[in-house]
């Protein structure tokens, strides 16, 4: 008999992916959104699936959800690189993850905890793996701050016998079903509707985010406690990356490189317009000229070997994205 799971913030892009999969794989599925919450990436599915109503950052809210269900998938994030209260990413992120794991261990269940390569380290010239540790001091930005704090209670909480739980460090995900978009989704989307107008020379590791939900499973099935995997896809310049993009949704390439370094005035400004001004949410920010200057890739070889984990190539990613943007957003408007 199939035990049951509960995917939380499973009506965001990752996580609805998860339940679709699990649905193909025979679970019986739980999902825990707030009631606020678009969920059109359920309306196919909604069926087929019991929905609970409650927020990671209310303790007592969640209670329900876990308490029917075998296996939790946490896999609700605040996934912005900015926010004009830099609390709210906290609040999701490590407030919202102690409470899972909390109630977890309170209710005897497994976790499978969806953290990111975010929280591994950056090294000129390497490539992540597992292994990679940073100082708290030399991650970048509120987002990826939050998430290093969430695994860290993550893994002390395993430590201490408490909690059974494995994690996963998606890479980037990109694919169909990016509805807020994410921010990688946010840059094709404006790709397609040619926005883009130059490039910086970083590199990021892509994947579907279908091999990503098929990597959450892999790690239930092959996992062990206390383990992370990375869950990636294939290491990419950003200029090769917005070329695919511009291939596949024929729209023109993106030809002038940019040098982060004389750009941060520019950022600093755009943010005060930002926050005090016209009150929009930027994309061009002080942390994301940071992470453009590093190469951030990382190996999936440990998830290869131990999970047997086997990611598409890198092309079918960007094309299915592609497209699914082309019908959702380019179409529509």
């Amino acid at each position: 008999m199939k035990k049951k799971i509960l995917v939380t913030g499973a009506n965001g892009f990752l996580g609805s992916a998860i339940v679709k999969l699990a649905l193909k794989k025979g679970f019986k599925v739980n999902v825990l959104v707030r009631k606020s919450s678009n969920a059109d990436n359920l309306k196919t599915i909604s069926s087929k699936v019991n929905f609970f109503y409650g927020d990671v950052r209310d303790f007592e809210s969640i209670h329900e959800a876990v308490n029917a269900s075998d296996i939790i998938f946490h896999v609700a994030a605040d996934y912005r690189l900015w926010a004009r209260k830099k609390s709210d990413i906290y609040a999701s992120n490590v407030l919202g993850t102690e409470n899972v794991a909390l109630k977890v261990i309170e209710l005897n269940k497994k976790l499978i905890y969806t953290s990111s390569v975010a929280t591994l380290a950056l090294k000129e010239n390497q490539i992540s793996n597992e292994t990679f540790e940073p100082n708290f001091s030399d991650v970048t930005g509120d987002y990826k701050k939050s998430k290093f704090l969430a695994e860290l209670i993550v893994k002390n909480l395993v430590k201490k016998k408490k909690l059974k739980a494995i994690v996963v460090n998606p890479s980037t995900p990109i694919g169909p079903g990016d509805i807020k978009p994410t921010p990688t989704g946010r840059i094709i989307l404006d790709m397609l509707k040619k926005k883009i107008p130059a490039y910086v020379e970083t590199g990021l590791n892509f994947v579907h985010v279908d091999d990503a939900a098929e990597g959450h499973f892999l790690a239930l099935k092959y996992g062990k406690i206390g383990e992370r995997y990375i869950i990636g896809g294939q290491n990419m310049s950003f200029k090769d990356f917005l070329d695919k993009v511009a291939e596949y949704g024929n729209v023109p390439r993106v030809k002038f490189k940019l040098i982060p370094k004389y750009l941060y005035f520019f950022a600093i400004i755009n943010e005060f317009f930002a926050k005090f001004i016209f009150n929009y949410n930027p994309t061009f920010t002080l942390d994301s000229l940071k992470m453009s200057e590093k190469r951030m890739y990382f190996s999936s070889d440990k998830a290869k070997k131990k999970l047997h984990y086997r990611p598409r190539d890198v092309k079918s990613a960007i094309k299915d994205s592609v497209n699914w943007m082309n019908e959702y957003f380019i179409q529509k408007s």
